[in-house]
């Protein structure tokens, strides 16, 4: 019996696969409309697109099946309309070049765009000079990997974002290259997914941008001169592991901001030439741990509003100030850290600091207060007053000190 109704399943696929056919597209084929080849489509059928350049006006992908381009065949929009809407579920959109999408205020027009579906795979494009390169609406279970995102706007009010996803669940974001757009990926109120080892450089505004995305993880991802680095907003379960910001540089920018958000962890990430490299403001209960901050301005800014955050393990190398703070009351707990401005002694050779060491000094707090103050870095004025408030504090948070320094740098 159970033989049988192996025998009958086999045959069954069987069945299904032989159904499905390619259908070719292209100006040497039977159908010389992409739009035309898929709608003679059905379930599970491939549409195959000969290279070559192709001029329709909205391709639209109403069925479930793959799209595939030979060649890079490239889709233009003209500056006038979306390029490929996808309406279905289970499809998947890869090898195509597609350029010069349409550009409006009034709507969200992309070079892909995916409309409340799910299982949908977007991989190996090229997209160039989109208003939103690829947007995700309503998606879930979908996949965007492997594509190149390029757009050369000057002004935000001119630019959408690289991939865009909204209200979505369980994405997967692998491997894409992103630059030129208003921000590199953004985030709003997608849930349960994962943005990995993507390089987000030279956008307008920020590399990664989340808000009410909750229960995320980032990873391997390269952000780096972006306009204002990485912004997560009112968001929890966030995990940041293994990642670079690097040369985000300018008034008020950032490595990382964290605004508003709690129960989240911050490992394993290299924060360098940034002029924050973290900024954290109401953020609660944060772990950040095993980072290294190299060579910023201030390696982490941390309000007067955070509490219950535990820094503990990081390495800071030859930033400007170690740590700045707007406010005397300490809610946050700094703990063996290596701080290669401290001078400490270790007696007892344990590798940990026999007295503690004051994390901010008193020249962060006036440039804090007045930023001009700025010119007068490195007097010998200045040097005299932080070794003296360093012995006898009186402005600076006296609870605010890493009581175990490590004398030596910790392998990350």
């Amino acid at each position: 019996m159970k033989k049988s109704a192996c025998i009958i399943i086999f045959v069954w696929c069987t069945g299904l696969t032989c159904l499905a056919r390619m259908v070719k597209a292209g100006k040497h084929q039977q159908y010389t409309v992409i739009q035309q080849a898929i709608n003679a489509c059905v379930a599970g059928d491939t549409v195959w697109v000969e290279a070559g350049v192709y001029h329709e006006k909205n391709i639209i992908i109403n069925r479930p099946i793959v799209f595939t381009g030979d060649g890079f065949p490239v889709l233009d929009g003209e500056y006038k309309y979306e390029i490929i809407s996808v309406k279905s579920n289970d499809v998947t959109v890869k090898g195509f070049k597609l350029i010069r999408s349409g550009v409006s205020s009034m709507e969200d027009i992309a070079g892909i765009k995916i409309y409340n579906t799910r299982n949908v795979f977007i991989s190996g494009n090229i997209i160039l000079d989109a208003f939103f390169g690829i947007y995700v609406q309503s998606g879930t279970n979908c996949t965007i990997e492997n594509n190149q995102l390029r757009a050369s706007s000057q002004t935000e009010q001119r630019s959408g974002n690289g991939i865009h996803c909204w209200k979505s669940d369980s994405l997967r974001i692998i491997g894409n290259t992103i630059s030129g757009h208003r921000d590199g990926i953004y985030f709003e109120f997608v849930t349960n997914s994962v943005i990995w080892r993507n390089l987000s450089e030279h956008n307008i505004r920020y590399g990664l941008h989340f808000m009410f995305s909750h229960n995320d993880a980032y990873i391997s991802n390269i952000l780096r001169n972006n306009g204002a680095g990485v912004s997560v907003m009112f968001t929890h379960g966030v995990k940041m592991f293994n990642n670079f910001f690097e040369d985000n540089w300018g008034d008020g920018a950032f490595g990382l901001l964290l605004k508003e958000i709690s129960d989240s962890y911050v490992i394993g990430n290299k924060f360098t030439n940034n002029t924050s490299g973290v900024f954290m403001e109401g953020a609660t209960r944060i772990r950040v741990e095993k980072n290294e901050f190299k060579n910023n301005g201030w390696g982490m800014k941390i309000q007067a509003s955070c509490m219950d955050n535990t820094i503990t393990e990081n390495n800071f190398f030859s930033n400007t100030f170690d740590i700045g703070t707007n406010g005397s009351l300490v809610l946050n707990k700094f703990d063996r850290n290596y701080w290669d401005k401290y001078e400490g002694y270790d007696l007892n050779k344990d590798n940990t600091g026999d007295i503690p060491f004051h994390l901010v000094s008193l020249f962060s707090v006036i440039v804090e207060k007045n930023p001009p103050a700025m010119m007068l870095f490195r007097s010998f004025m200045v040097s005299l007053l932080d070794k003296t408030e360093r012995i006898l504090p009186s402005l600076t948070p006296v609870n605010l000190k890493d009581d175990f320094p490590y004398m030596k740098p910790l392998r990350l």
